[in-house]
């Protein structure tokens, strides 16, 4: 019965995600390299009438990237999204969406002039409603077809630059499989030949912003899906786990009797089936996944390489992580040594901070202690698993943003792999959004974590550890600044002295102040003290 209700709702909300928008795959909107969709509350391009953006062009950063993709106008992600559109609509103040129909994240109301923050909760702390709530919606998603957005099936060469488009349907849940397949898939260079060296979500500075963006992307679809405007993702605290806890019929599915890589027939899940899995077939036949459905969910957690992910992170790992201050070092890649973003990732060792290519760690043991379906990057979306395991690795990054408190500039301007600069556009979200632009707190953003906001009370001296760290790399300027105004007060203190005398010296004796009597004394104490 609850199904019943959520699908008849969806058709009373207006949906607006990410990628192709439907307004903008006819072959005039793809020849003509626009996607200035009207909005439909004044039927104006962008909502340019009621003041709520325009149709402008997409300027693209010219900073130099890193050395890892050698090549240039091969891959329809480079310099996202001007192979397929150079005008966007550009939106005013606090709006947002591919056509500026909908409030920036955080802001809310028909002006989107109310802010809001919403906060992510533990999915152990969800009361069974809530968590029955939360299960119903990820079927929802998986059963409702994107209103506002289509998949390309073809690149932009295969769809004769555009003159032909290639793009069909797929559903909401899926939509979102597709994306974080399309941001990691390998580069089709002709023939039989790939490069597989390349990845605008992974293995670089972007890891973090981009998967933000992602589910709050995601957070905001089923928002609309559902009309439930106080909906989170949950998070699953993942720290110190013996075992995958969520891993029951009751939350994430548990394991199916005879076969432990399929999901329990008891399971929400268990009639769930995968796109975009089949990595090496799309690869030889030059192709994209179009979506197709390819099989059941696989799932056999703790059955994985133990060699290669020996455990689980623990509490030790993470506070490790966090004691790093560097956000991106060095190749800002997968070798990268101290770095916060590629020791989290789980690239580098959380006791040491040295990249090791034979370990995965952190964020990365998570995925292979899975065994399945989200143990390949592509396609590791389709396992429901991958938002709450996304949400807890966002509230790592949300501590160490909290600790550290770094300027935009910290985020790499330059020199990082392709899709990864500050100033790239997140590839393939339309409307636009740059890496740097969510390299800020989440509370900038709209929402908060529970256990973070239960340990405030530590913030603030995280706040002042952050300043004294600062302060010890610049400690002698100001010592030199400390020693400069010491002396100048002493001088100026000196001379201020020295000209109150020669003033008293002058003044005429039937002029000079008499002691005070008692009362007098009194009086001027009363007062000092007011």
């Amino acid at each position: 019965m609850r199904l019943v209700v959520l699908y008849c709702l969806l058709w009373s909300f207006h949906t607006s995600a990410g990628h192709f928008p439907r307004a903008c795959v006819s072959s005039k909107s793809m020849m003509e390299k626009e996607c200035c969709p009207p909005w439909s509350g004044d039927g104006s391009p962008c909502g340019q009438l009621s003041g709520r953006g325009s149709c402008q062009d997409v300027l693209l950063s010219n900073a130099p990237l890193g050395p890892q993709f050698p090549f240039t106008g091969v891959d329809d992600r480079e310099s996202w999204p001007s192979v397929f559109y150079n005008r966007t609509c550009q939106c005013s103040g606090n709006f947002m969406g591919f056509d500026c129909g909908n409030c920036r994240f955080g802001f809310w109301g028909p002006n989107c002039t109310e802010r809001r923050l919403l906060v992510r909760r533990n999915i152990f702390d969800l009361s069974v409603p809530e968590k029955n709530k939360f299960l119903a919606y990820l079927t929802l998603a998986k059963h409702t077809t994107s209103a506002d957005y289509v998949i390309p099936t073809g690149t932009y060469g295969q769809m004769n630059n555009g003159s032909r488009p290639m793009f069909r349907d797929i559903n909401i849940y899926d939509l979102f499989v597709w994306m974080h397949y399309y941001v990691s898939r390998d580069t089709l260079l002709g023939g039989s030949e790939i490069w597989s060296d390349i990845d605008f979500a992974h293995e670089a500075p972007g890891f973090l912003p981009w998967h933000r963006l992602f589910l709050l992307q995601w957070e905001k679809e089923i928002q609309r899906l559902t009309g439930d405007e106080n909906f989170t993702i949950p998070y699953w605290d993942w720290r110190d786990a013996e075992d995958c806890d969520i891993c029951t019929d009751e939350y994430m599915g548990g394991h199916h009797p005879a076969n432990p890589n399929l999901l329990s027939p008891a399971s929400f899940f268990s009639s769930w089936q995968i796109v975009c899995s089949r990595m090496e077939e799309y690869n030889s036949r030059q192709a994209l996944c179009d979506g197709t459905p390819e099989g059941p969910l696989l799932r056999n957690p703790g059955n994985h390489d133990k060699a290669r992910t020996p455990r689980l992170p623990s509490s030790a790992d993470v506070e490790f992580c966090l004691s790093l201050t560097q956000y991106e070092s060095g190749s800002m890649n997968k070798a990268a040594n101290f770095s916060f973003r590629n020791t989290l990732e789980g690239f580098a060792s959380p006791l040491t901070g040295i990249a090791d290519a034979s370990q995965s760690s952190m964020h990365n043991a998570l995925h292979i202690y899975m065994n399945g379906t989200m143990s390949q990057v592509q396609g590791s979306a389709n396992d429901p698993i991958f938002l709450l395991h996304h949400a807890f690795v966002d509230s790592i990054f949300e501590q160490w943003l909290r600790r550290y408190h770094p300027l935009q500039e910290v985020y790499p301007e330059a020199n990082a792999p392709i899709g990864h600069n500050r100033e790239s556009y997140m590839v393939p979200f339309i409307p636009l959004y740059r890496n740097g632009d969510f390299f800020i707190s989440s509370r900038e953003l709209g929402y908060d974590y529970s256990y973070l906001r239960d340990s405030e009370p530590d913030s603030f001296q995280d706040y002042i550890k952050s300043y004294l760290e600062q302060a010890s790399q610049i400690w002698q300027w100001l010592l030199g600044a400390a020693v400069v105004g010491a002396v100048l007060t002493a001088v100026l203190g000196r001379l201020a002295s020295l000209l109150c005398r020669c003033r008293r010296k002058q003044l005429p004796e039937e002029k000079q102040p008499l002691l005070m009597e008692k009362d007098d004394y009194h009086s001027l104490l009363s007062q000092s003290h007011l």
